[in-house]
């Protein structure tokens, strides 16, 4: 009996471990008037648009999952989609990828956050942009 108890005990100590392994933490923040000078031989730019980034908070897990929290405004007065190719994050390595599929509406002028996925990834996000950031 006491094996069982023993193994039972196993599996719930692996998997609280994996619980806290998934979990997402808050990276810590570059400033944004940090300046970064990576290449950018391909030229990927996000999509022209009417959104600005007011912020944006990075996290991360062990596995490498990159997410951003990201607030965005729309600086037109008619109503937009935010998309994903509307919006770019720059790794440490000086890659560029854009999140996940997602689609997002604004009303003229209004302000949102939005959690986005950037997938797994072995390095860092450094900065989040849209093309009015550039």
């Amino acid at each position: 009996m006491n094996k069982v108890l023993v193994i039972i005990l196993l599996v719930l100590s692996w998997a609280t471990q994996a619980d806290s392994i998934n979990a997402l933490n808050v990276d810590r923040a570059v400033p944004n008037s940090m300046h970064l000078s990576f290449a950018n031989d391909s030229n990927i730019t996000p999509k022209k648009g009417d959104f600005k980034i007011v912020n944006y908070v990075l996290m991360s897990n062990e596995e490498g999952e990159r997410w951003a929290v990201i607030t965005l405004t729309n600086l037109s007065s008619g109503n937009r989609e935010l998309g994903e190719e509307h919006i770019l994050a720059l790794f440490a390595d000086g890659s560029r990828f854009m999140p996940i599929e997602f689609k997002l509406g604004f009303k003229g002028n209004e302000t949102q956050s939005v959690t986005v996925s950037f997938a797994d990834y072995k390095f860092p996000i450094l900065s989040v942009y849209s093309s009015n950031d550039l």
